[in-house]
C-alpha cells in the first residue's frame, strides 16, 4: 500500500459474516494476467454483467458473482474498499467499466477510492478517474440505522435527524 487508507470492517447484518466458510473468498486479481485467466473462466453472460469486489488489506482486488455478499469475497476481513464493478474488453485490453462502493456490508466511504484505484492500477487494469457511481453512507446519530444519502440531504430516513456530514458508519473508528 502506498497510500494512507482507511480499513473498513464488517457492519452488515452479523448471521451473513457467520455463513462465512474459511477460504471462501472472492478470487484475487494481483495482476493483467490474473485478470485475464479469470476472465477467460467466465462465462460471456457473466462478464457482461457487474462483479462484486472488495480491496483486502493487502491492497489487491478480489472478484465474486454479483450476487455474492462483500463479506463472503473478503473472507471475512475488513477491507480498504468495497462495491460493484464490470468490465470491457477494447482491442484485447481489459478494463474497468463501471465502479462503486455500493457495499452495505461494509458501507465504505467515498474517500475508499484511493485504495480501489490503487489495487486496479497494480491490476493492469485501465479505470476511470473515480467511481462512477458513489454512495454516500452515514450512521444516525440518533438510532443507530445506516442510512444511504441521496441528493446531498444527510438526513435519516428512519427518525429524521440530520445526519453527519463526516464518515461515521463504524462507531469503532
Amino acid at each position: 500500500m502506498t497510500v494512507q487508507e482507511r480499513s473498513y470492517r464488517y457492519v452488515g447484518p452479523a448471521e451473513l459474516k457467520a455463513a462465512v466458510r474459511p477460504d471462501s473468498g472472492g478470487c484475487r486479481i494481483g495482476s493483467a494476467g490474473e485478470f485475464a485467466n479469470w476472465a477467460a473462466g467466465q462465462p460471456a453472460a457473466e462478464l457482461a454483467d457487474p462483479f462484486t469486489f472488495v480491496v483486502g488489506l493487502d491492497g489487491v482486488v478480489r472478484l465474486a458473482p454479483r450476487r455474492s455478499e462483500h463479506v463472503a469475497c473478503a473472507g471475512g476481513e475488513a477491507v480498504l474498499g468495497a462495491g460493484e464493478i464490470s468490465f470491457t474488453c477494447e482491442a484485447g485490453r481489459w478494463g474497468v467499466g463501471d465502479v462503486s462502493n455500493q457495499s452495505t456490508g461494509y458501507c465504505p466511504d467515498v474517500g475508499s477510492w484511493a485504495a480501489v484505484a490503487e489495487a486496479l492500477d497494480h491490476a493492469g487494469l485501465s479505470r476511470p478517474p473515480g467511481f462512477t457511481h458513489e454512495v454516500v453512507f452515514r450512521r444516525c446519530p440518533g438510532c443507530q440505522q445506516h442510512n444511504i444519502v441521496r441528493e446531498d440531504d444527510f438526513f435519516c430516513v428512519f427518525c429524521g435527524i440530520d445526519l453527519p456530514e463526516t464518515w461515521n458508519v463504524d462507531p469503532s473508528s
